[in-house]
């Protein structure tokens, strides 16, 4: 059989066609960050922060053992706002439930739950599914948090990447400073691996 121009230009489409199908089923495609946006990346997630807010991330030597990445923003001396990223923080957990059950023993007495509920992040098809707990808490006024008293609003999403590996990504902030549009920004940033 003699290819002409023509058959062997449609069978060259029909195999780039057939590679862009077969790449896009992997579904590792990354979530959209807003502009003015800088992003926090470590080994298993990746997640937006508004850089044109004040946020900005912590050098590795000043933030938590237990933080991978950290993004905060500091007014007169206080955190008023953080985004954090916690990795392989808890032992046996394999599905985004058990993650967010860990996760969600993590955010301490005396808050208020507002939300629990399944959310489909970007990235990796195999680890898209995660849990989000919306929540309330009040400041303590300690490790230069805002004054005793003061009413923070916070969100964790946990789940486990594409290697079973478990995360957590908290987002706190005085209350008031974060529209429910915004923290749908942070959630929607987000990019498992």
């Amino acid at each position: 059989m003699t290819l002409t121009k023509s058959t062997a230009l449609g069978a060259a489409l029909a195999a780039a066609l057939g590679l862009t199908l077969l790449t896009g089923c992997g579904g590792t495609d990354a979530a959209a960050v807003p502009d003015g946006w800088g992003t926090l990346d470590t080994r298993s997630v990746s997640v937006g922060y508004p850089e044109e807010d004040g946020y900005a991330p912590e050098p590795a030597a000043e933030r938590g053992a237990a933080n991978a990445a950290v993004a905060l923003k500091e007014e007169k001396g206080l955190r008023t706002g953080m985004v954090s990223v916690q990795l392989d923080f808890a032992t046996g957990v394999d599905s985004a439930a058990e993650a967010a059950a860990a996760a969600g023993a993590g955010i301490g007495l005396g808050t208020t739950r507002k939300d629990t509920r399944d959310v489909r992040l970007a990235g990796e098809e195999s680890a898209r599914d995660a849990r989000r707990i919306d929540y309330e808490f009040t400041s303590t006024g300690e490790e230069a948090t805002p004054a005793r008293g003061t009413r923070m609003t916070g969100v964790v999403v946990a789940g486990v990447d594409s290697q079973d590996i478990p995360f957590a990504i908290r987002i706190n902030a005085v209350k008031g400073t974060l529209s429910p549009a915004d923290l749908d920004a942070f959630v929607e940033s987000i990019t498992v691996k």
